[in-house]
């Protein structure tokens, strides 16, 4: 498996595990590259669903990006990219995003609601819901999950923490979440790990069992195998029409894409931007998610380090060309982008980030050489062909415009994260910050807000903690994107890394699969899957 791709989706979410160009091609000016349009690169389904009636039984073949040896939504990242389709599965979730209205909706749980000052939410749950071990899945279970959750530390664990001020079950059926301020979009907080109700069971011995009220119970698993989940004959919407599904690992994305052509797999996800196109081009059909900021170079602001000074960050925004990066480590096959998020996006501002601007780089770095800045900088990356490729080119765009770049090139994902989110040692590294399409706030908190757990020492300044804890409190979609523009004005002030695009996560199937939903954070729901002819 590429490094570059891995570290790339799922980076901004490890580092919380670690720690517990306005113009980007001659002059366009609107930070997007002058690439051909991909209309395919959307958020949401891909292609459209035949229906039919559906056929029972079989095992779906999935081919996953990496192997989650751990299905515990507290002790691991609820993505579909680590884990999260398979937890989906045997613990399915409270509330689902609906990529097509773009609004939170029921799954496991009957119904939420806001008060009118969006302080307090009343979630109910749907009557008769058992865990896989018999037990109900009432109101203090969902409490109690939720607690564990908290008291593990899991990804969404401190913006909890931070925002819920009591959790209250007037019965059997009603969790009250009270709130310490208004925030429109919480309801997203459980569409991922809180949102995955645990079992007590499952946690009552030496060794964690995952046990849920899910679609499907764990079967087996074999290290760098497969792991087998089984349907349930019980589960509150009906048995699934899948009998099993088999989740294989297949370290190479070309690999996995050649097992979903010759029918090995029925699924696969794919973040390389070559083989994501490869598989567009091919006809499939799935769940495609844009994530924002997918691609950066986060800069480590600490003193003593380069990053402090502001106006060598900004020195180095202007030097760089997003495009540039995309043509040499992705054929161009993907526009790139310094937008925090880009066009395709519903969170796109129109506000213009810093031009790609040689001539003001060297103008930022010269006055930072007058204070005694040297000029030197440290580039940190990982050694597969598509990281090299960045670094390469990161390095000739920096010393361009007259910095001294050394690349220091590691040998695993697993180093470049120590490195970066644990140790702090290093002055930029290539990242991934993962601002999310359906509910931005959580990200935005956690990997920017002076309070997060996940800013790897980038530049935080009190201007836009308080943007972000404004884009929180703002009641409608226009108030939040007005906050975002404002956002993206003070990005441009701060600088805390560099942008060089979004990066796409497509789980790809053939015509032949029925019934899938999409939800957060490129997960898809197989509770109504089946596979036709």
């Amino acid at each position: 498996m590429s490094s570059k791709r891995w570290l790339r989706g799922a980076a901004g979410a490890l580092a919380v595990v670690a720690l517990t160009a306005a113009c980007t091609s001659g002059g366009s000016g609107d930070g997007q590259s002058k690439a051909q349009p991909q209309a395919t690169y959307k958020v949401g389904m891909i292609g459209t669903d035949s229906g039919g009636t559906p056929v029972k039984g079989g095992t779906l073949t999935f081919s996953t990006y990496t192997e989650a040896g751990l299905l515990d939504p507290a002790q691991t990242i609820v993505a579909g990219s680590t884990g999260g389709i398979e937890m989906a599965a045997v613990y399915d979730v409270l509330l689902r995003w609906d990529s097509a209205s773009g609004e939170v909706v029921p799954q496991l749980a009957k119904d939420m609601k806001a008060s009118d000052d969006n302080k307090t939410w009343t979630l109910t749950l749907r009557e008769g819901v058992k865990f896989s071990d018999g037990k109900p899945l009432d109101a203090e279970a969902v409490k109690w999950s939720i607690e564990r959750y908290v008291d593990k530390g899991g990804d969404d664990a401190m913006l909890w923490k931070r925002n819920v001020e009591a959790v209250e079950t007037p019965d059997d059926l009603t969790v009250v979440f009270k709130l310490k301020k208004g925030w429109a979009d919480f309801d997203f907080m459980l569409t991922g790990g809180l949102g995955m109700i645990v079992a007590k069971s499952a946690d009552a011995g030496k060794e964690f069992k995952p046990v849920g009220a899910g679609a499907f119970t764990f079967g087996s698993y074999k290290p760098k195998e497969e792991m087998i989940l089984n349907a349930r004959e019980d589960y509150w919407d009906g048995r699934p029409n899948l009998d099993k599904i088999r989740i294989t690992y297949i370290a190479d994305p070309n690999a996995a894409l050649d097992t979903l052509k010759s029918g090995q797999t029925q699924v696969g996800f794919f973040r390389d931007p070559l083989v994501v196109q490869k598989a567009l081009d091919a006809g499939y059909h799935g769940f495609m998610n844009m994530v924002a900021l997918g691609n950066v170079a986060v800069i480590n602001a600490a003193k003593g380090r380069p990053g402090a000074d502001a106006r060598v960050r900004q020195a180095m925004f202007h030097a760089i060309n997003p495009d540039v990066i995309y043509q040499r480590a992705y054929s161009g096959v993907l526009q790139g982008s310094s937008e925090i998020f880009p066009s395709f996006s519903r969170w796109h501002t129109g506000t213009k980030p810093l031009a790609y601007d040689p001539d003001k780089a060297k103008q930022l770095l010269e006055q930072a050489k007058a204070d005694g800045f040297d000029g030197k900088i440290k580039y940190l990356d990982a050694q597969d062909p598509a990281s090299q490729a960045t670094a390469l080119a990161i390095k000739a765009m920096l010393e361009s415009v007259g910095f001294q770049v050394e690349l220091d090139l590691v040998r695993t994902p697993t180093d470049q994260i120590t490195r970066v989110a644990a140790k702090r040692d290093y002055d930029m590294s290539g990242w991934g910050l993962s601002w999310r399409e359906a509910g931005p706030y959580g990200r935005m908190f956690t990997t920017l807000h002076s309070e997060g757990n996940a800013t790897v020492g980038m530049a935080t300044t009190p201007e836009m903690d308080a943007l972000i804890e404004e884009f929180q409190g703002a009641a409608t979609p226009e108030e939040q994107r007005a906050v975002m523009a404002r956002i993206q004005e003070q990005w441009n002030k701060d600088v805390p890394a560099l942008v060089f695009g979004p990066m796409p996560e497509f789980v790809a199937w053939p015509k032949t699969v029925h019934g899938v939903e999409g939800t957060v954070n490129s997960m898809i729901l197989l509770d109504d899957a089946w596979i036709g002819q």
